[in-house]
């Protein structure tokens, strides 16, 4: 009965997007579905047969010796501080980053990643006749974040009209960072979080180019793989990528320490004045959204509040929220879950992806921030649309 019903709930998101749409008549129909067919195909293959699992076995197994290799760095700087036993969340999920993040710099400085991004974004846009820039965005998105992905079109940015420009920031909000997949995958089941990294690309393209139809034209540019390199030399680097992946664990503690305190509080106040806390309210809301998706309609509150939780805070306020529950729901909610929360659509994330246009060009910034919210729901979607997908295998 769930997966009739996760059926059924596909069918609502993607005909919400079709009314949604600013141009029906040109809607990419044949892109849609191919990325519909790839995406079952490949979740079918990932997580319903022994050798795809072996595939994310192996891949999880590779980033857990990178996190093996990170713990070398920071137990020489902080060895000694952590009492034996201890498992402070700062060291052991956060402070990873600025290892991971340094090796996908070093990763770019040598054009490795830039090359591989441009292949598979090739790949893509031949496969569904989607521009390129757009193919490219998605899966660059996917490596580097929001705001890393739209600086490496900045050549492109100027010359995108308000649906491409849509379809670009959808895109990179929809997205995770690699850097940070180590950091998820601490915390979540790893096949999960490996596999919501790769739906996302398309779940975002399907749903922006509905809502938001795009033409390839003769005129479209070739990815500049320049744009993507922003270091003189090796070690150049590694010192931007250690000091980038820094300032993400430190603005990420923050955010932290501001929404876990700040959603404490107002849990405090609204159970004070109307007997029930924010989070079951914003679970109740989102509830049935969350029985769409097919999770159990016993779990469905608490699933409506995991999702609300990530929309108006971010990931890891959710992620936490989720992990005291993790074993107590069913194996279907935690699929759906854990897949859902791997995207940066929240709110906060407009203002990232603005200031990440503002940087190139001030009149698109304020063409971003203009469909901002749009852009958030569009976002969550393409996260509902990949947990759905995923839960259809469990």
């Amino acid at each position: 009965m769930s997966i009739i019903i996760a059926l059924i709930g596909i069918c609502l998101l993607l005909g919400t997007a079709y009314l949604m749409s600013n141009d029906k008549k040109n809607i990419n129909i044949k892109a849609v579905g191919i990325m519909l067919a790839f995406q079952a195909v490949l979740t079918a293959l990932l997580l319903g047969t022994s050798g795809g699992l072996k595939v994310i076995d192996t891949i999880a197994s590779a980033f857990n010796t990178l996190l093996g290799y990170a713990s070398e760095g920071i137990d020489f700087v902080i060895g000694g501080w952590i009492p034996e036993g201890g498992s402070p969340f700062f060291v052991n999920v956060l402070m990873p980053v600025v290892f991971t993040s340094a090796l996908l710099s070093l990763l770019t400085h040598m054009k490795v990643l830039p090359y591989l991004i441009k292949i598979i974004g090739g790949f893509i846009s031949k496969l569904t006749g989607l521009p390129q820039i757009e193919s490219f965005n998605a899966v660059n998105s996917m490596f580097f974040g929001q705001s890393e992905a739209v600086l490496a079109i900045k050549s492109a940015i100027n010359n995108l009209d308000k649906n491409r420009l849509f379809v670009v920031s959808t895109s990179a909000m929809a997205s995770v960072s690699a850097a940070l997949i180590a950091s998820y995958m601490a915390m979540l089941p790893a096949k999960y979080v490996l596999i919501a990294a790769v739906l996302n690309v398309f779940s975002a393209l399907i749903v922006s180019s509905i809502i938001a139809p795009v033409k390839t034209t003769e005129e479209d540019r070739e990815i500049v793989i320049e744009d993507m390199i922003h270091t003189k030399n090796v070690f150049d680097a590694l010192g931007t990528g250690a000091l980038d992946g820094g300032k993400v664990v430190l603005v990420v503690s923050a955010m932290l320490i501001g929404y876990l305190s700040m959603l404490a509080l107002l849990n405090g106040i609204f159970d004070s004045l109307i007997g029930m806390d924010l989070t079951t309210i914003v679970g109740y809301i989102f509830s049935p959204i969350a029985f769409l998706m097919g999770i159990p309609a016993d779990e469905i509150l608490q699933a409506g509040s995991i999702m609300g939780t990530k929309m108006v805070s971010n990931e890891f306020v959710a992620i936490l929220d989720f992990q005291p529950i993790m074993g107590q729901v069913s194996e279907k909610t935690l699929s759906i879950l854990s897949t859902f929360l791997m995207s940066f659509a929240n709110f906060s994330s407009i203002g990232i992806i603005a200031g990440a246009v503002q940087a190139i060009n001030g009149a698109k910034a304020k063409e971003v921030s203009s469909f901002g919210l749009k852009m958030l729901l569009v976002a969550t979607m393409a996260s509902i649309l990949s947990a759905t997908l995923v839960g259809l295998f469990n």
